[in-house]
């Protein structure tokens, strides 16, 4: 019985790809919970933009974005350290954007 439902909860998993680092982000009291089929991205506190473990630099972030959502349009969570410059936070959303996404948020913490 026990095995049984391991393989249910194991076969109706949503699995998302996680950025591979860990981030600082800020705190906001209107946070929401993450939604299940989502595009990752991290900006680290040295400015590196990661996405499934790997840096790809803002250059990166465009071509990678239109590769990954080919098949399927999801929103984009943005991981940034609450130490990023507005100014590399912004270069990001806008490749993004040239990539074809629209709907892009940022992560923050619940107060």
């Amino acid at each position: 019985m026990v095995f049984i439902l391991l393989i249910f909860f194991i076969v109706t998993t949503v699995f998302v790809k996680e950025t591979g680092v860990e981030v600082d982000k800020p705190n906001a009291v209107s946070s929401q919970q993450l939604q299940k089929s989502v595009f990752l991205i991290a900006i680290t506190d040295t400015g590196q933009v990661m996405y499934a473990g790997t840096n790809i630099g803002v250059a990166g972030v465009r071509a990678t974005l239109m590769q990954a959502s080919r098949s399927q349009t999801r929103p984009l969570i943005i991981q940034a350290d609450k130490s990023v410059p507005t100014e590399l936070l912004v270069k990001v959303i806008d490749q993004a954007k040239l990539a074809g996404l629209s709907n892009i948020s940022l992560a923050t913490q619940a107060q």
